[in-house]
């Protein structure tokens, strides 16, 4: 299975899971610009944190509209794995593949530290967990704060979308502690936290390995 890691101007935590992916789990993976038209040859899609476009006008307005954003829209609507970390999450959202829209946090500050999240664990990109396991992974955003309309909440929790939520504090102010949904077909997902900066203990957790892992088994063809 081989990953495309997308790489927006501003990108920067496109090298962290290229490594997470790559070198710690073993699957093939490359980075491809955001001005390329194509993703022939790979299985799956990695969007990374970062400030696309420095997030002049909202943060992944711009990265929206790049070329390459055509050709991941048509990877989801076929059903392959599409995963948004932190400002990839605000991509997806703004692309229109995952519901809801990324706000200001409430404090209006920015945050960066380790967070803890129950996982709910009847998805395919956190099969590896048990249910409603507590994990540590870390966030770094300004603009984390999930937020829907009742409708859509009420759409999220009836269809099992909500994968991941703020357990000891609601960190951003999100609604429901939100961290990370998924499309209704399961095969798109957006999260705030980092995954990738949470592989091995000498960075403080190593759980988001699980995260990793599950994708792989559930979608490609890669032994883990």
């Amino acid at each position: 299975m081989k990953f495309a890691v997308i790489v927006f101007p501003g990108s920067n935590c496109d090298a962290d899971l290229l490594w997470a992916i790559r070198d710690v789990m073993g699957a093939q993976a490359a980075y491809v610009r955001y001005d390329e038209t194509s993703l022939e040859g790979f299985d799956g899609v990695l969007l990374p944190g970062g400030f696309s476009y420095g997030d002049y006008l909202r943060c992944g307005a711009i990265a929206r509209f790049s070329s390459i954003m055509d050709e991941v829209i048509r990877f989801a609507n076929e059903g392959k794995p599409v995963f948004g970390t932190c400002n990839g999450f605000q991509v997806l959202t703004e692309a229109g593949l995952l519901p809801g829209v990324l706000r200001k946090n409430d404090s209006l500050q920015f945050i960066c530290k380790s967070v803890a999240l129950k996982v709910n664990n009847q998805t395919a990109f956190t099969s590896e967990y048990e249910m409603d396991e507590i994990i540590q992974l870390p966030v770094a955003h300004g603009e984390g704060n999930y937020f829907c309309d009742e409708e859509t909440l009420q759409e999220l929790k009836e269809n099992n979308q909500i994968v991941f939520t703020y357990e000891e504090e609601n960190v951003n102010g999100s609604v429901e502690r939100i961290a990370g949904i998924t499309n209704r077909a399961g095969n798109v997902l957006g999260m705030m936290p980092h995954p990738e900066r949470a592989m091995e203990k000498l960075l403080g957790s190593n759980d988001g390995r699980r995260f990793f892992a599950s994708m792989l088994k559930n979608f490609g063809k890669v032994s883990v």
